[in-house]
């Protein structure tokens, strides 16, 4: 049997509805072989009535890929958890981060940070179900609850519960009158908090999450944390992951080269899916920012975007998408005046 990669949280991508699918954590393992994965949060209903092979199928070298859920029923969560482990699933990880209304009005995510309480049940029910580590992902707080005394006390009853790591995204969540997408942008971030927690709770693993966009900041946030969790920035600019690596890890002979090696290594991952039935949009979306601001890269998403969609596109698609990028990209190196060349030049 083929030993599993180690699970380090020092470096992970969070999980992200819509976006951390099994086709984007393929993609994204090529430029991060060392980071924890997360899969999108999957409720408990749904591992109970819905597709599991749809919901938890994975691809091996996914791994090390924590399982997120969403409950609030210490029983369901349990179940889950099992349900997760059994899977192959290196880690359970629950939501208490959320803000949306939809999750909230099936009380878990971000909400459950006014009961710790219950948290802790959930957290203490679901580690005697499995074997694997259990972890909470939150906020600094909410409506109500903003004070930093309040987070300790929230971390505290959750730690004394069985939880030993947290993620803890540097911002409060608005649970009313704040979209999901402003409660992201909008509530000021407060590392120090995330800081001051690990100070206060030495024997605790406290990973910090919300805005980071740069290796500097990688560098900064791990001189007070232990581990670093990316989000957005991993999706709209996956090349970045390289360089959080190396902030994190270290040099490695895994890390790709060139994002073009990185296509390489994705193409016959992109024939196996296309032949099984995969359209090929349910991949090739994630792929978008791979040249994110470099010259040809408008003319990549351009090709990606007008051919995705026709009948029996496949891995021709992304090929031809980086034969316009180079095509666009010696344009610009030559002094190519059309617009095409000017914005790509402009990125």
């Amino acid at each position: 049997m083929t030993s599993l990669p180690p699970l380090s949280r020092r470096l992970s991508v969070a999980p992200m509805m819509d976006w951390t699918d099994r086709h984007d954590r393929f993609f994204l393992r090529l430029m991060a072989p060392r980071a924890l994965l997360y899969t999108e949060m999957v409720t408990t209903g749904a591992i109970r009535h819905g597709d599991r092979q749809r919901l938890l199928g994975f691809s091996p070298q996914e791994q090390p890929l924590a399982l997120q859920l969403g409950g609030s029923d210490p029983a369901e969560l349990a179940s889950s958890a099992k349900v997760g482990a059994d899977w192959g699933y290196r880690e359970i990880n629950l939501n208490v981060g959320c803000p949306s209304d939809r999750v909230q009005s099936g009380r878990f995510g971000a909400c459950l940070m006014a009961d710790p309480k219950l948290v802790g049940t959930c957290v203490t029910a679901m580690r005697e179900a499995v074997d694997i580590d259990v972890t909470v992902k939150h906020r600094i707080g909410i409506d109500g609850r903003e004070s930093y005394e309040e987070l300790t006390d929230f971390v505290g009853i959750v730690a004394e519960a069985g939880c030993a790591s947290f993620t803890v995204h540097a911002r409060i969540a608005i649970l009313a009158g704040l979209s999901p997408k402003e409660n992201r942008e909008i509530p000021p971030l407060k590392y120090d908090w995330v800081y001051r927690l690990k100070r206060d709770f030495p024997q605790l693993e406290i990973c910090i999450n919300g805005g980071i966009k740069t290796g500097e900041a990688i560098t900064g946030h791990l001189v007070h944390t232990d581990g670093v969790m990316i989000g957005r920035e991993a999706y709209q600019n996956p090349w970045f992951m390289v360089e959080a690596e190396e902030r994190a890890f270290g040099p490695s002979p895994d890390l790709p080269e060139s994002r073009e090696a990185v296509v390489d290594r994705l193409l016959p991952y992109i024939e196996r899916e296309c032949a099984a039935g995969t359209p090929l949009p349910a991949i090739s979306r994630h792929i978008l920012g791979l040249f994110s601001g470099l010259p040809g890269g408008r003319a990549w998403r351009r090709h990606l975007s007008e051919n995705a969609f026709r009948p029996g596109a496949g891995a021709d698609v992304v090929r031809g998408a980086l034969d316009a990028l180079l095509i666009a990209a010696q344009s610009v190196r030559a002094g190519g005046t059309s617009n095409d060349a000017g914005r790509d030049a402009a990125e």
